[in-house]
């Protein structure tokens, strides 16, 4: 039996506070876990509690220092029971959104700098009364309930939220976090951009943030891929996680999510500019995941065979490199080696040391597909945008996944897609988005038909969320992404000054 003491949390999974108390059994291990209504929580705990208060620690991030008493080592199955313990019942799922955005000087179009970060994040839970998150002396996130603000490799500034019931309660969210953060920023000379990638500044000039992981990335992105550094440093997206009933409605909402995907990139693409000038794509964050770490993303053609289930996920997962172990409050480099030695005790870097549950569940956050497996589904695809897309992203895959006959349609849709063609349009539509050709059109006539869908979802949920497809429903009447329409102003009224997009995706 493995007993893990405290919990572990990623930046970018839900933080959750207890509300109830269960018994968590996987095979040969056994934790308790904080359970939520929600079902979104993936922290691995036992005892502990959050207390409110303005100064007080959260476990959220970095890591937790394991105090592990380990009788039986890990096994593969209980890798696998770990995913599987995600499934919940209809009535319980929720919506997830996930933002990033950069935050600037106003005077000098800058990225903000750690210190200024700091005094942001403190503002913000002095005045509205959120828990500060630290890494040694640095403060590096706040929480408040179920939500939780993070910081990205550059500073780019993350609300994590709630996982809620309807899109209504996402929007309302999402303006009350900006409302907070503009009401502290605003003050300090600080605004927020909604785009995709950052617009005007090199990687030299972007700031660092004081998080030990963000080191060990730093230093061995460069290694397998050109564009990992851009990836950490330059690029912000806007990401929504949905649940599963059953192994078998993973499977389908996987499949439909990987398929879809592009098209997401497409509607969403808002990425046109690098150093002061059009990069060439409407999806440069996009493209960028193509040569960041083949190894950990991608469109898994695997999730498309008819053996695919939780245990072969896990079979990727475990050869995937891993990045880090967290003990003795350090961040142990481990790049390079796999989770699956982990389990073998064949780790250099801790030799004889065996994984516990928070371990897996630490490497889960680094790997980054299209769609991503935890105990919930993440959508990946979008590019970060103002915060009318911030409540359309969700509804499009809400209207599309959490309605039954709307999944069959586009199982039905994309059933005979292969693997090259879905490749081809993951690597063609950050070029040229909606105006892909597909077969004997262009993907805007697939998207016609997906936006549809995604509508009729919604209209059938019966909360009157059909409303926020508004947004991306004129991209795709006209075929024109956001991207697009940043360029034509960029070439007209903006005389060709990127500086203007500062004014035009202000929060």
């Amino acid at each position: 039996m493995v007993v893990i003491s405290r919990a572990a949390l990623s930046p970018h999974c839900f933080r959750d506070e207890i509300t109830t108390r269960r018994k968590f059994s996987v095979s040969n291990v056994v934790v308790n876990v904080r359970k939520t209504s929600m079902g979104f929580s993936n922290r691995v705990v036992v005892g502990g509690g959050c207390r409110r208060g303005k100064s007080v620690i959260v476990g959220a991030s970095p890591p937790i220092e394991d105090t592990v008493v380990v009788t039986e080592p890990l096994t593969k199955k209980d890798l696998v029971d770990y995913l599987a313990s995600g499934c919940k019942t209809k009535d319980k799922w929720r919506i997830g959104t996930e933002h990033e955005k950069f935050g600037f000087e106003f005077e000098s179009l800058r990225p903000m700098k750690y210190e200024q970060i700091a005094e942001l994040l403190n503002g913000i839970a002095e005045r509205f009364d959120w828990n500060k998150v630290m890494e040694g002396d640095k403060i590096i996130g706040l929480t408040q309930g179920k939500q939780s603000i993070s910081l990205e490799p550059g500073g780019q500034f993350e609300l994590s939220g709630a996982p809620v019931e309807t899109l209504h309660q996402t929007c309302a969210e999402v303006n009350s976090h900006l409302y907070q953060v503009k009401a502290v920023a605003e003050e300090m000379g600080i605004g927020f951009l909604g785009i995709g990638f950052q617009p005007k500044w090199a990687i030299k000039d972007i700031p660092i943030m004081p998080k030990g992981r963000y080191e060990i990335m730093r230093n061995y992105m460069p290694k397998v891929g050109s564009l990992g550094l851009d990836m950490m440093f330059r690029t912000c997206t806007v990401q929504v996680n949905l649940d599963f009933s059953s192994e078998a409605d993973m499977i389908r909402k996987f499949r439909a999510g990987l398929a879809l995907q592009p098209i997401a990139t497409a509607l969403f693409a808002n990425s046109p500019f690098k150093e002061g000038k059009p990069n060439g794509f409407v999806s440069l964050r996009s493209h960028i995941w193509t040569d960041t770490d083949k190894d950990r993303s991608g469109m898994l053609p695997f999730v498309f065979d008819d053996s695919f289930g939780f245990e072969q996920y896990v079979d990727y997962a475990l050869d995937v490199p891993m990045y880090f172990v967290y003990r003795n409050k350090k961040y142990v480099d481990c790049t390079g080696m796999t989770f699956r030695d982990f389990l073998a005790g064949k780790l250099p870097s801790i030799p004889g040391e065996l994984p516990t549950l928070n371990d897996w569940e630490n490497h889960l956050t680094t790997i980054f597909p299209e769609v991503r497996l935890k105990r919930y589904l993440e959508m990946r695809g979008a590019d970060g945008g103002p915060w009318r897309r911030l409540c359309a992203l969700p509804a499009f895959w809400v209207g599309l996944l959490y309605d039954e006959v709307s999944l069959q349609n586009v199982l039905d849709i994309t059933a005979d897609w292969t693997s090259e063609e879905r490749e081809m349009l993951r690597n063609k539509v950050p070029v040229t988005g909606l105006k892909t050709p597909f077969r004997d059109g262009l993907l805007k006539h697939v998207a016609e038909d997906v936006l549809k869908l995604a509508k009729d979802g919604l209209e059938r949920r019966g909360y009157k969320e059909s409303g926020f497809l508004n947004e991306v429903a004129e991209v795709v009447r006209t075929g024109v992404t956001p991207a697009e329409k940043l360029l034509e102003l960029y070439n007209g009224k903006w005389e060709q000054s990127v500086d203007r997009v500062y004014e035009e995706l202000l929060y």
